[in-house]
């Protein structure tokens, strides 16, 4: 029984050690990137949330990949997030269920990968986005799938959705940065409407996931910046911070 035990301490340890490995493996490689490769991967960010908002796109029909298990439908069936998840871990993850679930898998497995072999997959019937993005926005995209993405898992504690993040380090960021737009309790804009407000503090707490990825990347179609400049501990923190901030 005891070996057991030891046995199983010693895979688990394993486990850790490679997701941190991992994901350290692509913070080395964000920081390799510079220039114009630097510029795609945080547009790539964006593009996973929104990109039709973001290029102004506009489509009606639902996509012709979604499910049928699915609950959604026009544009909002061609958003990446909308399959694969805020966390990127799609039916693996919180859309396991819920409103959003689709039964997709998500896109963990296509971390540190070739962006070319991502490039073509963006581009085939199933995905069918090679006609309606540019080439440098479909490498943006591929780019932000094999560098930008993170095991949230490590960072956003599953079951309570708290950040590990400090918050007060996160304070000294969000009120010298996000203040402008967001103001010091994060109530100056409402991202629903009087009767059902939600808040930064709203959906930091209810989505810290979606919370953390528009942190790194920004909104898009808005002026919000990427905090990509910063590392991923500072992100986490601002998330903390935003997690303290009244929810009503």
């Amino acid at each position: 029984m005891k070996e057991t035990k030891i046995a199983c301490c010693l895979f688990i340890l394993a486990v850790f050690t490679l997701l941190v490995t991992v994901s350290s493996s692509a913070a080395e490689e964000i920081e390799k990137l510079t220039g114009k490769k630097f510029a795609q991967l945080a547009r790539g960010g964006v593009l996973y949330d929104n990109w039709l908002g973001e290029l102004g796109v506009k489509i009606d029909k639902t996509h012709p990949s979604y499910p049928p298990a699915g609950q959604k439908k026009g544009a909002a069936t061609w958003r990446c997030k909308e399959c694969h998840g805020w966390d990127y871990k799609g039916k693996a993850g919180a859309y396991g269920t819920g409103s959003s679930f689709t039964g997709i898998v998500g896109i963990r497995a296509y971390a540190n990968q070739n962006p070319e072999a991502i490039l073509k997959t963006l581009k085939n019937d199933t995905h069918a986005f090679g006609s309606l993005m540019s080439d440098s926005d479909l490498e943006a995209l591929a780019l932000f799938v094999t560098y930008g993405q993170i095991d949230v898992d490590l960072y956003i504690n599953r079951q309570t959705k708290k950040s590990i993040g400090d918050p007060a380090n996160g304070g000294r960021i969000f009120l010298s940065t996000c203040i402008k737009c967001h103001g010091e309790d994060g109530k100056a804009i409402n991202f629903k409407d009087e009767k059902s407000p939600e808040y930064m503090g709203t959906v930091a707490n209810k989505n810290p996931w979606e919370t953390l990825h528009k942190i790194r990347w920004g909104h898009p179609g808005s002026q919000m910046i990427s905090l990509l400049f910063l590392g991923l501990k500072e992100q986490l923190d601002v998330l903390s911070f935003c997690q303290s901030l009244p929810e009503k």
